[in-house]
């Protein structure tokens, strides 16, 4: 029987979806989903600790957002002009994927100019190709080293909040829309289930004997493209890097033979070792590109529970929690958290599901 797209949909309050981060970021929310017994609880995220021990272990992501937004404008008319930076092709070419706004006024042969904040011109681009209704590839003008070049996009830059948070960016964005795990730089999207964790928490972890694999799965847009068709099996992910280094494999494989729980940080996580297990069942060291797309019905090998947040109805996020979960109770619980008012996406409150 085909899954359909259709079988995820539910009504979201407008309203529940947070605009701002909670105080303290272990202050959130978090509602905990027990699968075995359908029971689901209502606590505070730092009480997630109580649910793991010794021999566990969470599978983080140390992905790290880049300021992917930047702010210029055309060429003799000097319209103002958004470009999103994707992901970079040729670094010594200076090359990138981007997504520009408006699009229509965008076209092949077009110079870009992006100015600091004192007004000063910092970068040139042209735009060499046409790649989506609003992608484009472009290359930039630069004299610099790479490094120095890495710096100015850094200082040019802004924190790509998600449209749905509809106010300007602010300071306490900057740390805030990073996890306390952000390492590695290449993520155009924060992994919100990791915004959670705080460091008083981490040590609080390591007292209990918890332990911590940390995973790369770099975020980009794709994750968050509408689905566009019906039947599920026809819907392709966009690509996206993963590396799940041989500590981090070690980490959970250990947990798992001394009879742990293994708990996924979030959907990217989950996505990154379901694309890396052995033919054993295990988790194995491994790179590369990954377009899994998880959807009911399917066989988890990796993970026995996972922390997740509250995501948007048929999106490709909320549909691989229902595989997870089971869809009846995941349904359950998004009507309950609806009801009590949890906060949704980014800077939402977050789930527990055991």
């Amino acid at each position: 029987m085909r899954t359909k797209l259709s079988q995820f949909n539910f009504k979201l309050p407008q309203d529940l979806i947070a605009q701002y981060p909670a105080d303290y970021r272990d202050e959130s929310r978090l509602m905990v989903v027990h699968k075995d017994s359908g029971k689901i609880e209502h606590k505070v995220f730092k009480d997630l600790l109580d649910y793991y021990d010794e021999n566990d272990v969470f599978v983080v992501n140390n992905t790290k957002v880049f300021p992917a937004r930047l702010f210029g404008n055309k060429e003799k008319t000097g319209a103002n002009i958004e470009v999103f930076l994707l992901r970079e092709l040729n670094p010594k070419a200076r090359l990138w994927d981007v997504l520009v706004d408006p699009a229509r006024k965008i076209r092949v042969g077009n110079k870009l100019y992006f100015k600091d904040e004192k007004g000063k011109q910092s970068l040139v681009a042209e735009v060499i190709d046409n790649t989506t209704s609003r992608g484009r590839t472009i290359r930039f003008f630069f004299d610099g080293t790479d490094e120095e070049f890495k710096k100015e996009i850094w200082r040019l830059g802004k924190t790509p909040l998600p449209k749905y948070i509809k106010r300007e960016l602010q300071p306490i964005d900057v740390e805030r829309y990073q996890t306390i795990f952000a390492k590695e730089v290449g993520a155009v999207a924060a992994p919100t289930a990791g915004l959670h964790f705080s460091k008083e928490m981490l040590k609080k972890a390591e007292l209990k004997g918890i332990s911590f694999a940390e995973i790369t799965l770099h975020v980009g847009l794709g994750t968050f493209r509408n689905i566009e068709v019906e039947d599920l099996s026809k819907h392709k992910m966009d690509a996206e890097y993963y590396h799940i280094p041989e500590q981090a494999a070690k980490n959970v494989n250990k947990s798992w033979d001394a009879g742990g729980k293994n708990c996924v940080v979030g959907t990217t996580c989950m996505r990154a070792i379901e694309s890396a297990v052995s033919a054993t069942g295990t988790l194995k060291e491994s790179s590369g590109w990954t377009n899994l797309f998880i959807f009911p019905p399917y066989e988890f090998f990796i993970g026995n529970s996972m922390v997740t947040n509250f995501h948007l109805p048929k999106s490709s996020l909320y549909i691989m929690v229902c595989a997870f979960g089971g869809k009846e109770l995941i349904e359950d619980a998004y009507q309950e958290a609806i009801k009590e008012k949890y906060r949704f996406y980014s800077y939402g409150d977050a789930m527990l599901i055991v």
